[in-house]
């Protein structure tokens, strides 16, 4: 008996088709593989994957005492940190939302500097190209080096940017993502009441 080959390779080849189709059909939408997250605008987010790909919750905690690099290769603690206000911002410069925010932060050093200590630490970029990115975007405040990642993974950092508002005794009372000048000078207020 003889088949036709023509007519076989053509049947063969619509049954791959068609299984190909299937298979990206299921595969699209059978996982749970969806983000419990919803953009709102292009500077907030609301929810976080239920996956671990979201920043640890930290407010309540105690501010991890690890050590950071300065300028000029010395050793700082954190604990040297501790005693007022603190507003510590985790950064660097290929972080689209970090570059977006900086002039913002600037700003509020600018209007509470005397109250609150500010903290740029960046865990990516050598010392000049931190200290050209900030300064670039008016950031004149204390910047550290996080060399070993000590610090970033003492406080579960996943997403960049992430602010830490901690008390003078060291406990963190609120922790967010992007922030802009108006909701940075809320939680600045707040943190100076809640330090008083």
């Amino acid at each position: 008996m003889k088949i036709a080959r023509p007519r076989l390779l053509a049947g063969s080849l619509a049954v791959a088709a068609l299984l190909v189709v299937a298979l990206a059909v299921v595969a699209a939408n059978g996982g749970d593989n969806e983000l419990d997250a919803q953009l709102t605008d292009s500077r907030e987010v609301i929810g976080f994957p239920d996956d671990g790909l979201a920043n640890e919750d930290l407010e309540g905690d105690p501010l991890p005492l690890v050590t950071l690099g300065d300028r000029d290769g010395n050793d700082i603690d954190t604990a040297s940190f501790l005693g007022q206000p603190l507003v510590v911002n985790f950064w660097f410069a290929d972080c689209p939302p970090c570059a977006k925010e900086l002039p913002d932060f600037a700003e509020a050093h600018a209007e509470f500097g005397d109250q609150v200590r500010f903290i740029g630490v960046n865990p990516r970029d050598s010392i000049e190209k931190m200290e050209r990115f900030a300064s670039e975007r008016g950031v004149n405040y204390e910047l550290y080096r996080d060399d070993f990642a000590e610090f970033t993974d003492a406080i579960g950092a996943v997403n960049f940017p992430i602010t830490l508002f901690v008390t003078p005794e060291g406990r963190i009372i609120e922790q967010t993502g992007v922030i802009d000048a108006d909701d940075l000078r809320t939680e600045i207020n707040q943190l100076l009441e809640a330090s008083a």
